[in-house]
């Protein structure tokens, strides 16, 4: 889980990595008249609802938003990315997908990509939009990890996203094309082994599901759900690709490739030398991620 990523020179990252940006290292001026703030609620989703947090941008706006997804199953939250987008003007959405660290409703994966669309929908909402000083026309979805692959699944069929953020994108379901048939005694031991790893990473955050019902998920939905194989279709989204040593560069290189072999011109590549969660790279994210966002 180390394989390292060739970093790609990008076109649209005007600062060096290392520069101190000023949302990064100190608070925007006071705004009495509209403060930053943070507001707790619930998104209704199908059957279930989502615990989301909103982070308010000082100003009276309307501003750009990110909804920032976590990943599986969420223990690292990038809450600290999100307090940094704020410092930059822009707003945050971030939610627990139905079915996870207590939200009701039951966990999969095509329920987490509903309930995406379901929070950029409420985003979109006149009334909502208007409450939560969100310029509906400047709406950019980011994930980590799984939260990568569903702002790849979900963006690639929303063409009205300003832009889409990949942090470490995970090819959870891509991954099992070269599984054996789950007919065959290799593809059920290939089902276990799947399984157990899901089961390592943690599921007791999530509800409704098993460690064996959700690789079988990834397993039905490998092709679906590829990363790469999006590619050719995104190539009308301005898109960033943040890479770590966590031995998921070479999904996310493949999908840079062919997104650029397409045709695609306004994509973004930043790789840094650290782990999954960057738990050594914390202000270099942030500075990617706002150096990029500054662009929109």
């Amino acid at each position: 889980m180390r394989i390292p990523f060739l970093l790609a020179a990008s076109t649209f990252l005007a600062i060096s990595l290392h520069a101190q940006l000023p949302a990064i290292t100190a608070d925007p001026a006071a705004d009495k008249a509209n403060p930053p703030s943070m507001d707790a609620f619930q998104i209704p989703s199908h059957d279930g609802k989502m615990n989301a947090l909103f982070y308010f941008a000082a100003g009276a706006g309307p501003h750009h938003t990110v909804v920032l997804l976590h990943g599986f199953p969420g223990n690292e939250k990038n809450l600290d990315l999100a307090q940094a987008i704020r410092r930059a003007g822009w707003n945050v959405l971030y939610f627990d997908y139905r079915g996870s660290w207590g939200a009701p409703g039951s966990f999969s994966f095509s329920n987490a990509m509903e309930d995406t669309k379901v929070a950029i929908a409420y985003l979109r909402d006149p009334a909502n939009a208007t409450r939560l000083h969100v310029d509906t026309k400047n709406i950019v979805l980011m994930g980590h990890s799984m939260g990568g692959m569903i702002s790849v699944i979900v963006g690639e069929r929303d063409p009205q996203l300003r832009g889409i953020g990949l942090i470490s994108a995970a090819n959870m379901a891509g991954r099992t094309q070269s599984f054996p048939k789950l007919s065959t005694t290799e593809g059920q031991a290939a089902l276990k082994a799947y399984a157990g790893h899901l089961e390592e990473e943690g599921v007791y955050p999530l509800a409704g599901c098993t460690a064996q019902s959700l690789a079988t998920e990834l397993i039905d939905s490998g092709a679906k759900w590829d990363i790469p194989g999006q590619a050719a279709q995104m190539t009308a989204h301005t898109i960033l690709v943040v890479s770590s040593d966590d031995g998921l560069a070479p999904d996310t290189d493949k999908f840079v490739s062919i997104y650029r072999g397409s045709g695609g011109k306004h994509i973004t590549t930043v790789h840094l030398a650290t782990d999954h969660a960057y738990s050594g790279q914390r202000i270099a994210l942030e500075t990617a991620v706002l150096n990029w966002l500054a662009t929109l």
